[in-house]
């Protein structure tokens, strides 16, 4: 797929770096709202857009801090369709994160390994060590 036009794209980038910004301030649903108004941009079957992968998984990762699982789950589901989206580390973290705390633990238990494999421990630091310890128990590291 050919890229954005580059009125679009600034527009889109721009949305994202302010919802960056309200991250910053810890203004979580402010900054939601700002990569929603830049997903709402992208052309029909938004999946197909690179642009796409990154919203979901900013909006995706603001649901996680919320504790808003669902909608959390349902961020990162859609981020792993798009462009770049499989096989990204932090993407299939959160996503078995998510399969976790829903008592999913076989899906849980695949995702983290395939995170671990791709990026090893250092990308489980930044969150609840409760992730790390069932992957110890689930694998050998």
């Amino acid at each position: 797929m050919t890229g954005l036009p580059d009125r679009l794209y600034a527009d889109i980038t721009l949305l994202c770096k302010q919802g960056d910004e309200l991250i910053k301030l810890d203004k979580l649903e402010e900054a939601r709202s700002k990569y929603v108004s830049a997903l709402k941009l992208l052309p029909e079957k938004r999946n197909n857009w690179e642009a796409a992968t990154w919203i979901y998984v900013a909006v995706g990762d603001i649901h996680f801090r919320l504790g808003n699982y669902d909608k959390c789950f349902k961020c990162f589901y859609n981020a792993v369709q798009c462009p770049k989206g499989l096989g990204n580390p932090f993407i299939h973290l959160r996503l078995g994160q998510m399969y976790f705390e829903q008592g999913k633990m076989s899906k849980a238990a695949d995702e983290l390994t395939r995170v671990y494999m791709g990026a090893g421990m250092d990308i489980f630091m930044e969150d609840d060590p409760k992730y790390l310890n069932f992957l110890e128990k689930n694998i050998e590291i």
